[in-house]
């Protein structure tokens, strides 16, 4: 008998008698919980609480109850169902309808399509293939549609894809994410005239990415005129639950199905979605898989039939009532910043906010919000578009990390751009949000918005000064939030050649250590090289008291020294290669002379001792030395004789680093000076920066031509009195706590 251990997938060994309870309930639990100094446990596990432990709950409760016997498990499973479903209509506003419990969202729509299918369609049972080709259905989705949602019932359905039609949505009245209802009558006219069968309309009541509306009541219209089975769904089908609802969410309780997904809305984990319908065939119901005679089926139900008697009624309107008031909150908020747009303004009842930073022209009136778009070039249009999206990714990323509990989510919009979305409905049961959040999460918008603002003022005076510099080239990357991109240009780069660079690249390299190394504001990074096979230096985001030119001066400087120490050591690699044969060459001949010199006699190892102790050789010392700074090789029998070193050739000066502008102790680098700021001391009429301004100004362009003219006592071309009121400022700007403040600021009043 094999009695070798059995091994998993993951490796581990399966044990041949069997474990306990306990260590295997541990061992899914480490599985769980995985290496703890990986990352902290409240980062991988929800904190679901004790309503999420009641909806888990119903599923090992399900599995207890398939064991009973037919009888008792169909009678509870029938009363689960029948509770549940009656509940959530009435919750609602769903009257008369029927209930599909299901796991995957989109399930419950593929089920209506059959359903659809299966109504218009009488013998689709017997004739099914031969129905469809010769009268092709349609379904008809918005364009503003969750993305995959027409594919995925395509391949449900097994219908190909001509049979989706897409509905633009309104380009010139109304909201840009509205279904265009006067183009739909006429497309649906059109596929009435082409033989084909208008099936099924999918509407939104809070669309996926922006949470609009659309014309329920004028679709339903619509619908009922030319027999189109109209199904909704959308987030905003939650505010069904409260007193107040908006018309057009309201008239989607007149539809003939819609998809709720609870389990989002009140923060429960493992909850399945429901899909309401009314249909009075229960047979046609059973074909298309919306009712099941087995109990497993109707079971699904449990979790939520559990979860709806923990939190009752007035549980679950509190729990959508607070992420509505959350998403007005933040609404009203944001109306008072300036730079911020709402995009979702003229829905008030939304419990979806989108919101993006509205670039603004330079030097123009704040209530302009955005650049027109007629008034510009369509390459610069698309250039600033570019820009600006970088700019609210980066801003929504910011966001997230400021303030995780407020879920918020980076968008990419067709029309409007990077958009960042706050949808608590969907996210503030999870991570329990509360108003707090919401008035840090406008704090950090109005924390970052000088940050932004500065950035885009910024950006072209960085070109140019990129541009007027020599060695420098500026990289146009519309992509990159920061200030810029740029590129030194060494001496061996090839600009025709994409290829990569290897020499410029450990240029690139040691300049960026050396930027970060400043310890300033600005973050520099070596970005992507997609576009172009040559490294660059990434320039972050920047403040408004950031001096442009002597960032850039810095960054050419550096570079240069870079360069140039670089080719030093390189020369001197050559000349140390060269010295090193030119001295073996030399050490080989002084042997030989030494060979003729001593005799060859001398060289025996017997007799040669014998003639050294009889008649000594009375050789001198010689030797070689290497003089790195003339790159030669010198005798160092002047070493020997007068015990000194020669001083040889005075080595050239070598960089002397990075080259700033003065600054004051404490300043940054790349700060602008802080003249005319609160810098300027309550008590004294003259700043301490005017006062070393005017002592530098006075004795800059004075040129002593004798040595008497370096004491500080009477510069020459000064009078006494001035000469005496020079040295008391630079005796104070040196010993800044001064014994006596009255002198001193007298002393400063009459200079």
């Amino acid at each position: 008998v094999d009695k070798s251990p059995r091994w998993s997938e993951k490796g581990g060994p399966v044990a041949l008698g069997g474990q306990d309870m306990v260590s295997i309930l541990q061992l899914v639990q480490n599985l769980m919980h995985g290496d703890d100094d990986v990352e902290p446990q409240s980062t991988r596990i929800q904190n679901i609480g004790e309503q999420g432990h009641m909806a888990l709950l119903g599923h090992s409760l399900g599995a207890y109850i398939s064991t009973l016997d037919k009888e008792r498990l169909r009678k509870l499973t029938t009363r689960i169902l029948s509770d549940t479903t009656l509940w959530l209509c009435r919750i609602f506003r769903y009257e008369n309808g029927c209930a599909y419990f299901h796991e995957e969202e989109r399930e419950g729509l593929a089920k209506i399509c059959r359903l659809a299918i299966h109504s218009r369609y009488e013998d689709f049972v017997v004739d099914g293939f031969n129905l469809l080709y010769n009268k092709k259905p349609v379904i008809y989705l918005s364009a503003a549609a969750r993305p995959g949602l027409g594919q995925y019932l395509c391949n449900q359905l097994g219908l190909p894809f001509p049979c989706l039609c897409r509905v633009p949505c309104n380009t010139m009245f109304g909201s840009q994410h509205q279904m265009d209802v006067a183009f739909l009558e006429k497309l649906i006219k059109d596929d009435i005239e082409r033989g084909r069968l208008p099936l099924l309309l999918v509407a939104n009541a809070g669309t996926a990415a922006v949470g609009h509306t659309d014309k329920i009541g004028r679709l339903k219209e619509l619908c009922e005129q030319y027999g189109i089975w109209l199904h909704v769904e959308g987030v905003n089908l939650a505010t069904l639950a409260l007193g107040y609802v908006s018309s057009s969410v309201l008239a989607a309780t007149k539809c003939d199905s819609m998809t709720l997904t609870p389990g989002p809305w009140l923060g429960l984990p493992a909850v399945p979605a429901v899909t309401l319908y009314k249909h009075d065939d229960p047979a046609l119901t059973l074909v298309a898989g919306l009712t099941s005679n087995k109990p497993a089926d109707k079971l699904r139900a449990l979790p939520l039939w559990l979860s709806l008697q923990y939190l009752g009624l007035d549980g679950i309107v509190e729990k959508i009532k607070h992420a509505c008031q959350l998403s007005q909150r933040l609404q009203e908020s944001l109306k008072k910043v300036n730079h911020i747009k709402i995009l979702v303004e003229d829905e008030l009842s939304s419990p979806v906010v989108v919101f993006r930073f509205c670039q603004e022209l330079p030097n123009s009136d704040p209530v302009l919000k955005a650049v027109p778009v007629p008034s510009m070039a369509p390459s610069t249009f698309g250039r600033e578009r570019h820009s600006c999206d970088a700019l609210n990714r980066w801003l929504g990323e910011q966001l997230k990390q400021l303030v995780p509990a407020s879920g918020l989510t980076v968008m990419d919009l067709e029309v409007e751009g990077m958009c960042v979305r706050f949808s608590p409905l969907m996210t503030a049961a999870v991570l329990g949000t509360q108003g707090e959040d919401v008035d840090q999460l406008v704090a950090c918008i109005q924390s970052k918005l000088p940050v932004l603002t500065c950035t885009l003022q910024l950006r072209e005076e960085f070109k140019q000064e990129v541009e007027g510099t020599a060695g420098l080239l500026y990289v146009d990357d519309p992509n990159w939030p920061g200030i810029g991109v740029v590129r030194y240009e060494h001496a061996n780069d090839d600009k025709s050649s994409l290829k990569s660079d290897p020499e410029g690249e450990k240029i690139h390299s040691t300049l960026l250590k050396k930027l970060n190394e400043l310890e300033s504001d600005l973050t520099f990074k070596m970005g992507p090289e997609y576009k172009s096979m040559k490294s660059c230096i990434y320039v972050g985001m920047v403040s408004d008291n950031i001096d442009v030119s002597e960032l850039v001066e810095t960054i050419a400087v550096t570079a240069r020294e870079i360069e140039e120490n670089s080719r030093l050591l390189e020369n001197m690699t050559e000349v140390v290669r060269k010295g090193i044969q030119e001295a073996q060459v030399q050490l080989q001949k002084a042997n030989e002379e030494r060979l003729l010199e001593e005799g060859v006699l001398r060289q025996i190892p017997v007799v040669g001792s014998v003639l050294n102790w009889f008649s000594p050789v009375q050789a001198s010392q010689k030797g070689r030395t290497f003089n790195l700074t003339a790159g030669s090789l010198e005798s160092t029998e002047h070493t020997y004789v007068y015990k000194v070193q020669g001083t040889g050739v005075t080595p050239p000066p070598t960089p002397s680093g990075i080259h700033t502008k003065q600054r004051l102790p404490g300043q940054k680098p790349f700060k602008r000076s802080l003249r005319g700021s609160d810098a300027v001391s309550e008590t004294s009429s003259v700043s301490h920066i005017e006062d070393l301004e005017k002592v530098e100004d006075m004795s800059s362009g004075l040129e002593p031509s004798t040595p008497e003219a370096h004491r500080p006592e009477q510069p020459p071309g000064v009078p006494a009195s001035q000469a005496s009121q020079i040295e008391a400022l630079r005796n104070r700007t040196q010993h800044p706590k001064d014994d006596h403040p009255q002198e001193a600021r007298a002393q400063r009043l009459r200079f």
